[in-house]
């Protein structure tokens, strides 16, 4: 196994070479490179297309229990008189609903950091579905469930976001707004108050994310790398059942942990601060 994940590396940095000598560039991309076989295993494993399909499997099926439980909610910023109100979903968008896994090739190629190039990618409208989650969408719209988008892309890129939403053929109403954006009515990226805004009119059955910040506060989510298991650990009643989250290597408040919760200065801090919190 070993040798064979020597050559399977040794065949992508190859690959990788040779599209620099082909287009004639020199580009350090030493940092971008070591989130390579995290980008790979989502844009070509089964098992990360198996992985996602099963959490929107799992999400059908609680949806079910949900809608004929009046005292069933999902959000704990809900807390009374929700069990007449009309029910709603919430989902994330990137890695949750839109699956932007070529961006972040694209970035290991050309080097780049988050953000760079990102508001670019999003206003390209180029973003394909992540697996299972039309199925899902179009199950819950036919129920009548208000579908919500709750994202920290910035609203700049909110027309787009809406266009590439369509073109996927994704439910969007239109008789309010159910796609809620960073930096939209003074929202940060906390998603709390934008739970608590849809919490006054439905009954929030599912949450669907990627990150931790998808389901609780910002506040609460942006804690040690340990402690952050803990977190997760405190609401273990609420996974599966009505919390469903997609696995995300590449990119996210985990590995903000790494760093104590602050991105250091230079390249080579940061990659002694990874190495440092490798536990052999």
């Amino acid at each position: 196994m070993k040798s064979r994940n020597l050559i399977y590396l040794s065949s992508v940095f190859y690959l990788f070479a040779a599209h620099i000598s082909a287009t004639g560039e020199k580009i350090d991309n030493s940092v971008q490179a070591q989130s390579m076989l995290a980008v790979l295993y989502a844009q070509s494993s089964a098992e990360y297309e198996a992985n996602n399909l099963q959490t929107f499997a799992g999400a059908k099926l609680a949806l079910e229990k949900a809608l004929v439980n009046k005292n069933w909610t999902a959000a704990i910023e809900q807390k009374e008189d929700f069990s007449e109100k009309p029910p709603a979903v919430i989902l994330d968008i990137d890695e949750t609903v839109l699956n932007n896994i070529p961006f972040q090739a694209r970035a290991i190629i050309k080097g780049e950091s988050y953000p760079n190039g990102w508001v670019e990618w999003m206003l390209e409208e180029a973003s394909t579905s992540v697996a299972g989650v039309y199925e899902f969408l179009k199950y819950a719209d036919s129920k009548g469930i208000k579908i919500f988008y709750v994202t920290n892309r910035i609203a700049i890129a909110e027309e787009a976001t809406r266009n590439n939403l369509k073109k996927l053929g994704l439910p969007f109403d239109t008789d309010r707004d159910v796609l809620l954006m960073k930096n939209e009515n003074g929202w940060t990226s906390d998603k709390v108050s934008r739970r608590e805004l849809i919490a006054q009119d439905y009954r929030i059955l599912l949450l669907i994310g990627d990150q931790l910040g998808d389901f609780i506060s910002l506040d609460e989510a942006t804690s040690g790398m340990y402690s952050r298991k803990e977190v997760a650990a405190k609401y273990e009643e609420m996974w599966g059942k009505k919390w469903f989250i997609i696995t995300n290597p590449i990119y996210g408040r985990w590995e903000a942990s790494i760093y104590n919760n602050e991105y250091p200065d230079t390249e080579s801090e940061l990659m002694q601060m990874r190495l440092k919190a490798l536990k052999p």
